[in-house]
């Protein structure tokens, strides 16, 4: 099963039983609450007409007259009258045209002295409930059917206590009850029920909704982080890996919010990682391949100065040792500098730097070696400042100065020339071929010096173009004829 059906699934099941408890306990109570209402308002209703009733059960007006069978007095005259005004209330969309109180007054034995429809005039009713209870000076209440077998013709009950003063003291003379049917108040109920009903087959569709709109969302989400892990998987056993493919790190990291986005980052750095296999072995590659000249070298000067050797040639080779030594000290310290600025993401410049003291430094740094090679070192323009990072950019313009000078012709001179936020280095030597200018900052690439030999490591442009990277600026190479132009463009932007 597809994980958007699963969810879905779930989802709807969830739903569909919250749904059906939460209408379950609604329908429950809707009856009941109406109920309670109901019989609240009768409470208050019987003990008005309790205290309206005293005076004439004090007297003795409410027991029947012998001629016509029923109590005349007022309060009974008002009751009837009550029962026979004519109603017609529109309530909230129904409409009442019966006034639906039955009113009923017992004496302290329970016998009835009036009532109001005349149906239980002289019967004893001291075992109901509502006349007991009164009777005794507790609530009484209750509920009972017309019809035994129909439920509803259930009437409410309430009764309240008569009470007439004796002496500093009132005592209960009888009760009035008021009783109402409970039909009266069932299309109330009804249509609370039918709305409730409807409002959670509403709430259900708009859940089901939601849980669509939830599924679809989570599935897209869950779908574009497959979409993305596929893509930048590896081939798979047996399939052919094209190196001119571009790299995986162009590819864009699915924006998704939550556990989901943590997800994806998580594969990000994964991907970070692994990706860097095929570099690695490279890198790993060129890396012997450029240490094997002076190894070798070593290696073999070593050899011979075993031998009794005469002056001039153990000084010799003694000296070729030296310097494959030192060939190979500047290759670990510039692979070091190298991992340093490639683990890096930005520059960290935050007060404006001066690109001319940053070139009189690297200038301070090279003069020695320049001098050493009959070589001129010139300085030209100021330059501006911006938000660079003032050992990156005097590290740049090092190791592009230590190559000028590899390749300028003794006695030349190499210029700097500052305008703007571009620095520009131009020797006098013989250039490098056309081929070759696209490939000027890949590592371990080198092209041969102008005596023939390749002892250069590639890695101080590569060293140049990162740092340019770092500072979203580029590194720009043209043959001059004679002589290499390379600028270094700073971008002065935030």
């Amino acid at each position: 099963m597809r994980l958007g059906i699963r969810l879905l699934f779930a989802f709807f099941l969830i739903n569909g039983i919250a749904a059906f408890f939460v209408l379950r306990v609604f329908m429950a109570e809707i009856k009941p609450s109406v109920r309670e209402v109901m019989e609240d308002m009768m409470v208050d209703t019987a003990n008005i007409l309790a205290e309206l009733a005293s005076d004439d059960l004090a007297a003795g007006r409410l027991a029947p007259g012998a001629d016509s069978g029923s109590s005349t007095s007022a309060f009974a005259q008002h009751v009837r009258s009550y029962a026979t005004r004519p109603i017609d209330a529109a309530i909230w969309g129904f409409s009442k045209q019966s006034l639906d109180y039955r009113i009923y007054v017992t004496d302290t034995t329970g016998r009835v002295l009036f009532d109001s429809e005349n149906r239980a005039v002289g019967a004893d009713y001291s075992q109901w409930r509502d006349v007991a209870r009164t009777l005794r000076g507790e609530y009484g209440a209750r509920s009972t059917r017309d019809v035994e077998t129909d439920d509803t013709s259930g009437v409410m009950h309430v009764a309240a206590p008569i009470y007439v003063p004796e002496a500093d003291t009132r005592k209960i003379a009888g009760v009035l009850t008021v009783a109402k049917p409970t039909r009266t108040v069932q299309r109330f109920i009804d249509r609370a029920e039918q709305k409730v009903f409807m409002g959670g087959l509403l709430l259900l569709a708009l859940s089901a909704l939601v849980g669509v709109a939830v599924t679809l969302w989570m599935v897209w989400n869950v779908r574009r982080l497959r979409d993305y892990a596929l893509s930048v998987q590896g081939p798979a056993h047996g399939e052919h890996h094209d190196p001119n493919a571009p790299p995986t790190a162009a590819l864009a990291v699915p924006q998704v919010p939550g556990e989901l986005g943590d997800l994806a980052r998580a594969m990000d750095r994964m991907r970070a990682r692994l990706e860097g296999r095929d570099y690695i072995e490279g890198y790993v590659r060129a890396l012997t391949h450029e240490l094997k000249s002076p190894v070798a070298a070593i290696r073999g000067a070593g050899e011979l100065l075993q031998d009794d050797l005469p002056a001039p040639d153990r000084a010799q080779f003694a000296n070729q040792v030296v310097e494959q030594s030192e060939r190979l000290q500047r290759i670990i310290d510039r692979l070091l500098e190298l991992s340093k600025l490639e683990q890096r993401h930005h520059a960290e410049g935050q007060a404006p730097v001066a690109l001319q003291a940053c070139a009189k430094a690297a200038i301070g740094q090279t003069c020695g070696r320049a001098a050493q090679r009959g070589i001129t070192l010139a300085l030209a323009g100021s330059g501006t400042s911006g938000p660079w990072e003032a050992e990156l950019v005097t590290l740049a313009l090092t190791n592009l100065l230590d190559n000028a000078i590899d390749f300028a012709p003794a006695g030349s001179t190499v210029q700097v020339e500052l305008d703007g936020a571009t620095v520009t280095v131009q020797d006098r030597g013989p250039g490098v071929p056309g081929y070759a200018l696209p490939r000027l900052g890949e590592r371990f690439f080198t092209t041969a010096r102008p005596g023939g030999e390749r002892s250069g490591s590639g890695l101080g442009l590569a060293i140049v173009k990162r740092v340019m990277a770092l500072h979203g600026g580029q590194m720009v190479v043209r043959n001059t004829n004679p002589g290499l132009r390379v600028a270094l463009e700073f971008a002065t932007g935030p």
